[in-house]
């Protein structure tokens, strides 16, 4: 039996050789390219995450809201121009509410808001951003640009429970809020009125569990945003069960109030709020509950009201503005409101009767009278 062996020549070798070098060199021509792009590569992703990531975080909300207001049997405009004695929707004819701009950032452990107000309602929720004395008349002066700023804070995410805020935010006391948009009612309540608006300071928020919350913050006297002129400071606690909040304040006043709201069914709920208040350098107190029914009708359609009783007793804070021989007076508002949705826009039809225990108001006869009624229509868009 023949066999053959197989060997290697000299002339053989380039055979062999060539395929396996030719290999070589693309492989290594290869790895040399990738080599030298893949660190680029990679970091023109980091970055790239990096501002996707930042872009992610930051937010961009607001409103705007305009209104129609007109009294029914008292003066409209002019000398006599009647109004509910309480804040924001107190204009005449066809008039504007604000332009709200808020910009955050949420980061997972830090963060920080600027929330901007324009227009009238907006300059009276501001009303305590001072810069002080710029005219060396000893007084507080106005029309600094702070007086755009709702709200300007930043914030600590300490652990999943613990928070910390620093900065100016609006007032954790209260049923109502000073954006349309987080209000059922277009108007306010005297008590939301004739409490805090805002605070500037620090606070602690801290979810015990599902049910239990707690906070407590030292700030400046109520209102003074800017800064403190007054070297006083205000102490602040809220305790909150299932939506149901109570809140204090101590120094240089002492108010307690108690806000809550539950849906009784899918299509009807139910809010309550009450507050007293006492100025410890004087006698001045006041006190009141309101009640917040509202019931939904269609998935655009909602249907409410806000019955509200509100009392001052030492002449109180000027809420009322007349009083009887003790300082005392009270007053009574009724206020039925709907809110019809098209999209992002709400239309707010509102029908509302003031009732005081003194003359307070002038009738279309230029008459002292002790009720006012009046009708708005507001239109509040959200985006």
């Amino acid at each position: 039996m023949k066999t053959s062996t197989f060997s290697i020549y000299p002339k053989h070798i380039k055979y062999i050789c060539l395929p396996f070098f030719t290999y070589f060199l693309i492989s290594f021509s290869g790895f040399a390219q990738t080599g030298e792009e893949k660190p680029e590569i990679k970091e023109e992703e980091r970055e790239e995450k990096k501002i996707h990531k930042i872009i992610k975080n930051f937010t961009f909300s607001g409103s705007a809201d305009v209104y129609f207001r007109t009294n029914i049997g008292a003066p409209n405009g002019g000398e006599y121009h009647q109004a509910p004695n309480t804040s924001f929707a107190n204009g005449n004819g066809f008039s504007i509410g604000m332009a709200n701009a808020i910009i955050s950032y949420d980061g997972k452990k830090v963060g920080a808001v600027a929330d901007l107000v324009f227009g009238p309602r907006g300059t009276a929720a501001v009303f305590g951003s001072l810069q002080w004395d710029l005219d060396g008349d000893g007084s507080a002066d106005l029309g600094n640009s702070s007086q755009i700023i709702n709200q300007l804070y930043v914030y600590w995410n300490v652990s999943d429970k613990v928070t910390l805020t620093f900065g100016n935010f609006n007032t954790f006391l209260g049923y109502e809020v000073i954006s349309p948009v987080g209000n059922f009612n277009y108007s306010t309540s005297y008590m939301f009125s004739y409490g805090p608006f805002s605070h500037s300071g620090l606070k602690m928020d801290w979810a015990i569990n599902d049910d239990w919350s707690f906070m407590a913050a030292i700030m400046n006297n109520n209102d003074f945003t800017n800064f403190n002129p007054t070297n006083n400071y205000t102490f602040g606690a809220q305790i909150g069960f299932k939506g149901t909040y109570l809140n204090f304040l101590y120094v240089p006043q002492f108010q307690v109030d108690l806000t809550t709201g539950f849906d009784i069914t899918d299509s009807f709920y139910f809010g309550l709020n009450s507050t007293f208040y006492k100025n410890i350098d004087d006698d001045g107190s006041f006190y009141g509950v309101a009640i917040y029914p509202q019931l939904k009708t269609s998935e655009s359609f909602v249907i409410g009201f806000r019955a509200e009783y509100f009392a001052e007793g030492d002449y109180g804070v000027g809420a009322i503005g007349e009083y009887d021989d003790k300082g005392n007076a009270n007053a009574f508002e009724f206020t039925l409101t709907g809110n019809y949705a098209i999209g992002d826009l709400m239309f707010i039809p509102e029908f509302r009767i003031d009732t005081t225990s003194e003359d307070t108001f002038l009738n279309n006869d230029l008459e002292s009278t002790r009720s006012l009624t009046s009708f708005l229509l507001a239109a509040v868009y959200k985006f």
